[in-house]
């Protein structure tokens, strides 16, 4: 059997550390977490690489080399059927969870995620599992505070994460990494009670 794992980002220096990259930076911390091969470019793919063993299944790890909002071509080739799509795990930034949060879900809309919708898209089917990572600020309750205006979370999306949040970043990293061990080692339902 074989498991697919998708960090979302855009390609290039400039977008590196920022906050819309975030499904990169988690997949990179699993990647280095479980001694996942360096990085391959995937000209066909376009998209980074990288391919192991998980127990007794296949692993891919796989980061779109495209924009944001056409990831689904890099996906795409590497899910043919349905079974492919509901062991398709895609990981994200969401504006509506405060940063250090995460969520589970599995055949929802998109929300509105560019990236998410471009693979709904691509694979003609939203049943694959998203493990969603917040970038908000928080409120002092805990609810997001997200910017005003379609400028103002453009430009918060595709900025840096700062210094205090990116302490924060890190925690999240381990429990992503978590996560992730969770759903492949006792399915997205398990993962889902114990995180959402």
């Amino acid at each position: 059997m074989q498991y697919l794992i998708v960090g979302l980002g855009n390609p290039g220096e400039e977008y590196v550390e920022t906050r819309h990259n975030v499904g990169r930076i988690m997949l990179e911390e699993f990647r280095k977490k479980n001694d996942f091969p360096e990085w391959e470019k995937d000209k066909t793919l376009k998209a980074l690489v990288s391919k192991g063993a998980w127990k007794k299944d296949k692993l891919v790890l796989l980061a779109p080399d495209n924009f944001m909002n056409v990831s689904g071509k890099s996906v795409v080739p590497l899910v043919k059927n349905a079974k492919d799509a509901e062991r398709t795990i895609v990981i994200y930034d969401d504006l509506d969870l405060p940063l250090g949060a995460i969520k589970i879900s599995f055949n929802r809309s998109s929300g509105g995620h560019k990236g998410v919708e471009s693979i709904i898209k691509a694979l003609k089917t939203p049943a694959f599992v998203r493990v969603r990572v917040g970038i908000c600020p928080a409120t002092p309750s805990g609810k997001p505070r997200k910017p005003k205006g379609e400028n103002a979370i453009l430009d918060f999306i595709v900025g840096p994460f700062k210094k205090p949040e990116q302490e924060e970043l890190k925690k999240t990293a381990k429990k992503v990494v978590a996560v992730l061990d969770t759903i492949l080692s006792e399915g997205r339902i398990k993962a889902m009670g114990e995180v959402n």
